[in-house]
């Protein structure tokens, strides 16, 4: 199948509507049926600001940047993005064009049919 991966980038504790951005953005994606999303912590990172963050032994948790990305169809990608400016939410994304699906039969996962 063909579509988008969609990229978010948020700072770990940064909020929106009064809940982590990217807990906010996965939770949105799947009211609106995307079928799954995922959040990576980074372990160095900076922004628009040039402000390097990066993991530090001591360093209190929050300051480093959260990846959230979603392979959808353009149809997806549209709904979610729409959402988004709805919500009269700013967030930086990456939208790239993908191939993707399940090997084999795509009937069968590890724990029985999909």
């Amino acid at each position: 199948m063909h579509g988008s991966y969609l990229k978010f980038y948020v700072q770990e504790k940064r909020r929106l509507h009064g809940i982590l951005a990217y807990e906010w953005l996965l939770e949105n994606a799947r009211k609106l049926g995307i079928h799954g999303g995922s959040a990576f912590q980074a372990i160095a990172g900076y922004g628009r600001n040039g402000v390097l963050h990066e993991q530090q032994f001591l360093e209190l948790a929050g300051d480093l940047p959260v990846e959230v990305g979603f392979a959808v169809t353009d149809e997806e990608a549209d709904r979610l993005l729409q959402r988004i400016r709805d919500e009269k939410v700013s967030v930086f994304y990456v939208r790239l064009p993908v191939e993707f699906g399940i090997t084999g039969d795509g009937a069968q996962g590890p724990q029985g049919p999909l």
